[in-house]
């Protein structure tokens, strides 16, 4: 039998477990005869000793699960109640589409319709899991590929194309950004930045933003994702430190993939992952299986909560595994053995993972995943030809919303510029004349 809590006492222990312990030193007797460092705890030893471990005997940090790779929960493990048959479908079909619109989107850019992409796949279980467990108001700054993200809170296939295709009708910066570079400030999802770890440290300050603010604080936290690479930039340091000594509520999830780009986790780091760090900066932490959906529901569901009660930084490394290329400019098989990867999609898959769970107990069937697969597909294909045969935004939109307050001197400036150019080649020349008809209104906007 199953047991079911609302909190779950598993998650809470090991983030608990995780609160300043950094010394396998072996400390003075009952007592402490020695005493104490003053303003401080710290024992007084006279064995000198070394330690490079955050956990007792120099163990690693435990991985936290909740079902096995068959679907079945591990032995003492916890189901959160909330995960009844609506909830597990909904978080199901989710992680369903994102393979889906990846597999879609990644071939565009092959034909040369879109210039760029990024998948998520194998991550689905660490991103879905993840959004789940969050209020619909936080805030999240994410790296990119969390595009689920936005997808559970509602945001749709079309806008998915019309960013990734430049349209008048991209919402998150009217065709300025890169594909998958999206962004809505309806729900609450900053727009992707392509500099690495950039959004660390701006979201402990969005956490302290929101702590300042009477009428979010202890409502909402900011939640940031990255991958294992991107936390050996200095931001990774720097957002850790704000969010502890601050502090602010904010919630640092590690995708541990496995790659930063070429260079695997191994040479990454030599101590023991990301989890490691967040004792030293005094934060919460936890270690979790990245391809267990529910576990990542669990650990970041119980991570909220720490962050909004203490009001400080929470750190979750979610353990996964990147099985397609860091991106359409990257052939990850000039670094890793296909083989590796086959074995892993088809021995770790997240998604037949959740799926095996959802069978087990009758809320999956084969003519539903069927049904779900197809219609997917269609609404996918449907969002790309509509998106395909709209026109870019309007010339004049090159230069609006870069920056807030008063224009730039040098943006004028580029304005004038195009527009002496729009005169004389706009109708000269063929390859301005054809240029000018993907935009919407021709370029005339920026004459009148």
């Amino acid at each position: 039998m199953i047991r079911t809590l609302r909190a779950s006492p598993a998650v809470y222990a090991a983030l608990r477990g995780c609160r300043r312990v950094g010394t396998t030193a072996q400390l003075p007797g009952p007592g402490h005869a020695h005493g104490h460092l003053p303003a401080s705890t710290s024992p007084i030893t006279s064995k000198l000793h070394f330690f490079n471990s955050v956990m007792e005997g120099g163990k690693q940090i435990p991985t936290y699960r909740v079902i096995d790779g068959a679907g079945q929960p591990l032995e003492g493990a916890v189901v959160p109640e909330e995960i009844d048959e609506a909830l597990a479908r909904r978080i199901y079909e989710n992680m369903v589409q994102l393979p889906i619109l990846d597999d879609i989107l990644y071939n565009l850019q092959r034909q040369g319709r879109i210039v760029f992409y990024m998948t998520a796949y194998g991550e689905e279980a660490a991103i879905i899991g993840s959004a789940a467990a969050l209020a619909p108001d936080d805030e999240v700054l994410a790296q990119y590929r969390e595009s689920g993200v936005l997808l559970w809170r509602g945001w749709g296939f079309d806008n998915v194309m019309n960013q990734c295709f430049g349209t008048h009708l991209d919402v998150c910066g009217k065709g300025k950004q890169m594909p998958v570079h999206y962004g809505s400030k309806e729900l609450h999802y900053h727009t992707i930045s392509s500099p690495l770890a950039t959004q660390i440290p701006q979201a402990a300050g969005v956490g302290y933003a929101l702590k300042r603010d009477p009428a979010r604080r202890g409502k909402n936290c900011a939640v940031v994702y990255f991958g294992e690479g991107a936390a050996s930039e200095g931001d990774f340091h720097a957002g850790m430190l704000l969010a502890s000594t601050i502090p602010s509520p904010t919630m640092f999830i590690a995708r541990n993939n496995g790659f930063a780009i070429s260079t695997p986790s191994s040479e990454q780091y030599y101590g023991d992952g990301i989890a490691a760090r967040g004792p030293g900066y005094g934060i919460h932490t936890i270690r979790v299986d990245g391809n267990d959906v529910l576990a990542v529901y669990s650990a970041v569901k119980e991570a909220r909560r720490l962050c909004l009660e203490e009001g400080r930084g929470v750190l979750v490394e979610t353990m996964t595994y990147r099985v397609g290329h860091h991106s359409t400019s990257d052939d990850s098989f000039a670094y890793r053995p296909r083989k590796e990867v086959e074995d892993r999609k088809r021995l770790d898959n997240p998604i037949v993972r959740f799926r095996l769970f959802m069978e087990a107990r009758g809320w999956w069937s084969k003519d539903e995943e069927e049904a779900l697969t197809k219609r997917v597909k269609q609404e996918v294909m449907t969002a790309y030809k509509k998106a395909e045969t709209l026109p870019k935004p309007e010339l004049s939109e090159m230069f609006t919303e870069v920056y807030g307050g008063e224009e730039p001197w040098n943006l004028r400036e580029q304005r004038e510029e195009l527009k002496r150019l729009v005169w004389k080649y706009g109708e000269a020349w063929e390859p301005w004349k054809s240029e000018l008809k993907k935009h919407k209104g021709g370029g005339k906007d920026l004459l009148d």
